[in-house]
């Protein structure tokens, strides 16, 4: 078992806030300077976009490959190491000279950057049960500052200072991050003893064998599909011809979410007082009615706009929300698998995430803006099925 502190501080629950925003902020920033090093380095636009795809990549490579590591590594130095090595690897990219050299780097990047997945299973093991919602809920916030920051961060250094100036900035505060991690952070010690082959396949175990998982995964995947689903099509009926906006509406309405960060901390204490199936059930809840509310968004005119902001709004607070409650679920199931847990969860995650952004588009094609809002309610819908369904007891150990 970890040897643990027995409590975590406040002011290491904000470093590691702050690790997690700049970990998660290191896969999005990219998608912003695309253009510019197309510019720069006198390629297409389509090319330039192989930097977001490598490290979007990397970043799923590195969940499913490094992150079951947390159970058999000591938390320190695993962290720093994967911290170590993204800096360096963002200096890289920001010296890189060719495109091949900058999307290898960009990949590096993003197997590496994988410290948000790491840190929360190692905060949930440096807590007492009573304080796990919280703790999650706030290293959730600073993953969502880190992703909704990241895009206006790198694009104004970049404008100002050059498609470069971003990684090679990016790569400096990483690494003063592992150096600082490295002195401050507890020590732990393996959870696990197994090769690590078994660790890759533990995921796929612990979904067959543990009920209270795959009920969180089928939550965050059907919750996480109506999202992407919707933000994915966004930009299709803002700049269509309800609304005959620019793409930069679409990041000025992304920004509204920035209100999840005040909201996921709360969600964590109410989870700790009152238990994660109730945090859910409203969740859910507020998922079908974001879903009502969206559709009036699209009438287009003053009317549709704050429909679709309040809409936008209920909906990550409902999704991020819900994460916490999951997640707090999943890390009380196994202590000594808690990282092939989290694993096994945000891969089910981000697959129901794909999946939305696909068929999003295509109902869209089919049935417009309301079929999209019918999607999102049949998702949610299907979700609040399954919540009010009795869940078989886990086999008790």
């Amino acid at each position: 078992m970890t040897e643990t502190a027995p409590e975590l501080s406040r002011r290491m629950l904000l470093l590691l806030a702050v690790t997690c925003a700049v970990a998660v902020g290191t896969v999005y920033f990219p998608q912003a300077i695309s253009p510019l090093v197309a510019t720069a380095l006198h390629v297409s636009a389509d090319s330039a976009s192989l930097t977001v795809t490598a490290t979007q990549i990397g970043y799923t490579a590195g969940m499913f490959l490094l992150v079951p590591l947390g159970d058999r590594l000591p938390h320190r130095p695993f962290l720093v190491t994967l911290l170590a090595l993204t800096g360096l690897g963002l200096l890289a990219a920001g010296c890189a000279p060719t495109l091949p050299l900058l999307v290898a780097a960009g990949l590096l990047v993003g197997t590496t950057t994988v410290a948000a997945p790491v840190i929360g299973p190692l905060a949930a093991g440096l807590v007492a049960g009573d304080r796990r919602g919280e703790v999650t809920g706030t290293l959730l916030s600073g993953s969502i500052g880190g992703m909704l920051l990241a895009r206006t961060f790198s694009g104004a250094l970049g404008e100002w200072l050059g498609w470069r100036a971003p990684y090679l900035v990016a790569g400096v505060v990483v690494l003063l991050l592992a150096a600082v991690l490295a002195c401050t952070l507890p020590r732990t010690s393996a959870s696990s003893r197994e090769p690590y082959r078994v660790l890759l396949t533990g995921s796929l175990r612990l979904l067959r064998t543990e009920p209270e998982l795959r009920r969180s995964c089928c939550y965050q995947a059907t919750v996480f599909a109506g999202f992407s689903a919707v933000w994915t099509c966004l930009a299709l009926l803002l700049t269509g011809p309800a609304y005959d906006f620019g793409s930069q509406a679409v990041g000025m309405l992304a920004l509204v979410g920035a209100a999840t960060m005040l909201c996921t901390p709360l969600a964590g204490r109410l989870v700790d007082r009152k238990g994660p199936d109730p945090v859910n059930l409203v969740c859910l809840l507020g998922v079908v009615l974001a879903a009502a509310v969206l559709a009036a968004g699209g009438s287009g005119g003053a009317v549709g706009l704050t429909a679709l902001t309040v809409g936008t709004l209920l909906l990550d607070v409902a999704m991020q929300c819900g994460m916490v409650a999951n997640l707090a679920r999943v890390f009380s199931l196994r202590p000594d698998a808690r990282s092939r847990l989290n694993t096994a969860y945000m891969t089910c995650a981000y697959l129901g995430g794909s999946a939305g952004s696909w068929l999003g588009v295509r109902v869209y094609g089919r049935a417009g803006w309301w079929g999209v809002c019918v999607l999102v309610a049949a998702l949610g819908a299907s979700a609040l099925a399954r919540h009010l369904v009795p869940c078989p007891r886990p086999v008790a150990r």
